[in-house]
């Protein structure tokens, strides 16, 4: 009789392995081959769960999406909310690198160019209560909110890139500042 296997253990290791292939080479590196590799396991073994690279890919933005919403807290403080995003820790940076090699697929598959934009929708929708809240408060010049948190989430993003490509130059600390001064360019002149 063969052995009983726990299938969402199974898969959770399965899940884990694409994880550690993304985090490490990127989209680009995510072959059904690496993610056997990477849990010492068959291709076969993998394909019993994630039958495709389509199907490796979609996973890993899900978890991609769940790690970064666990990360980003609730709060009503916009600043709160953008330095969460940041690659201010090893969690976060390595968050970070999968979202930016993900833009590569996105850019070339329709699908993943549509949950891409959704994603956004989504985080520039969450920022957009924040916004109006420093702006109730006197913290954030007047504007249509949706274009400003449109224009934070690309503010902070673009931030994301320098920090992954030289961190060096954009640590921690520079990062904050960085981010504190665009915030107080932005508060209405008194």
């Amino acid at each position: 009789m063969p052995a009983k296997t726990d299938h969402d253990a199974r898969r959770r290791d399965v899940s884990a392995a694409v994880w550690k292939v993304v985090a490490a080479d990127g989209f680009g590196g995510l072959t059904l081959r690496a993610v056997a590799a990477a849990m010492g396991g068959s291709t076969g073994l993998v394909t019993h769960y994630f039958p495709s690279k389509q199907a490796l890919v979609l996973h890993a933005l899900e978890v991609a999406e769940q790690r970064t919403q666990a990360l980003v807290p609730d709060t009503t403080d916009l600043r709160t909310a953008l330095i969460a995003v940041l690659p201010l820790t090893a969690e976060t940076t390595e968050l970070n690198r999968v979202w930016v090699s993900s833009w590569d697929v996105a850019l070339a598959d329709p699908q993943l160019a549509a949950l891409e934009q959704a994603r956004y929708r989504r985080w520039r929708t969450r920022l957009k209560p924040l916004v109006i809240q420093a702006q109730n408060d006197g913290d954030l010049i007047t504007g249509d909110a949706m274009d400003l948190a449109a224009g934070l989430a690309a503010f902070t993003h673009g931030l994301v890139v320098q920090a992954l490509v030289d961190p060096r130059t954009f640590g921690r600390k520079r990062l904050e500042l960085l981010l504190d001064a665009h915030l107080t360019a932005l508060r209405p002149r008194r």
